[in-house]
């Protein structure tokens, strides 16, 4: 079960604000930037994600119909910040993984908790999306 509809509000109105303000730099976190589907507004979502070999792994805590995972997708990539630094990511592909395998072990423990097992992998770009 992901997060239900009333905390991923709550989320979005309060929590985002405050860890917006450093999921930028810490690790196991980062701040997905995205371009709305519709609104053509920037968006920019607070997120765990962590280095895989040539690019990320984003775990979808509010699973895969989240309207930045759908952004994302549509738009081929985003923009992220991450550890301090800003990378540009492409080629966004779902990934099903109920054994979260590559999440490291103290955070595999909390996805299996709240029961995220579904994350968005997404390739080192070297152009802008």
């Amino acid at each position: 079960m992901v997060l239900s509809n009333a905390v991923a509000r709550f989320n979005k109105k309060v929590t985002n604000r405050v860890t917006g303000r450093f999921a930028g730099r810490l690790p196991g976190f980062g701040l997905i930037e995205h371009t709305g589907r519709r609104s053509g507004r920037t968006f920019h979502t607070p997120v765990n994600m962590f280095a895989t070999d040539g690019g990320y792994l984003v775990a979808l805590t509010y699973g895969r119909e989240s309207d930045w995972v759908r952004n994302v997708l549509a738009a081929g990539g985003c923009t992220a910040m991450t550890r301090g630094r800003r990378v540009l990511l492409s080629e966004p592909e779902m990934v099903h993984d109920p054994g979260r395998r590559a999440m490291p072990w103290p955070v595999r423990q909390v996805l299996a908790l709240i029961g995220t097992d579904d994350f968005l992998k997404l390739a080192l770009s070297e152009r802008p999306c």
